[in-house]
């Protein structure tokens, strides 16, 4: 049986991340799509190869990965060069967590529930591949201290965290402690299983 499939998404510096360990922390099996996006850059060879003939060698490292640094200072800074390179990765993004959502559903016993980190989840259409989504948030000034990512356009092109909460089934603002998203993960868990 497949696991349920839940989603986190929100925005920059909200915290998902920290949402995500916490479901990990009760045993339930996590993925990060920034992870795997991390990981096709550096070790792809289509997508090493597809970015070489757009950029230029010099887009690369000494290894054959791609130089993320570089290539965010391109695409962040031409709408329609991220849009070459959302269509690029996004579709290799969603076939991995299928896939590993397809090796859950085969071992011998199967988890009720897997979690994949999102960020990009409603703006890329992506929800429809999950049976729940949990919308993480926090003030503006908390988001603003824990994001590592030099200020930039990103976040107006999300949605924004009003219309992310009314959309996902489950929502958390996460400016306290451990403890209390820990308490909240379980609360969701405890609901999906008596959905069962």
């Amino acid at each position: 049986m497949r696991p349920l499939a839940l989603a986190i998404t929100g925005g920059i510096g909200a915290g998902k991340s920290a949402a995500l360990a916490a479901f990990a922390r009760q045993g339930v099996p996590t993925a990060s799509s920034d992870e795997i996006v991390h990981r096709l850059l550096a070790s792809d060879e289509e997508v090493a190869r597809a970015i070489r003939e757009r950029y230029g060698k010099g887009i690369l490292l000494p290894g054959g990965g791609v130089d993320r640094r570089g290539l965010g200072q391109v695409v962040f800074a031409d709408p329609d060069e991220l849009r070459w390179l959302e269509a690029l990765l996004h579709p290799r993004v969603r076939c991995e967590y299928a896939a590993w959502r397809e090796s859950l559903a085969r071992l011998p016993t199967p988890p009720a529930v897997c979690v994949v980190e999102v960020p990009l989840l409603y703006e890329t259409g992506a929800e429809t591949g999950f049976d729940g989504v949990v919308a993480i948030t926090a003030p503006p000034e908390v988001c603003a201290a824990r994001a590592c990512v030099p200020p930039d356009d990103r976040a107006k092109r999300l949605l924004p965290d009003e219309e992310k909460v009314r959309r996902a089934n489950y929502a958390y603002v996460n400016d306290g402690t451990l403890d209390e998203l820990d308490r909240f993960v379980r609360s969701v868990l405890a609901e999906l299983a008596e959905r069962g």
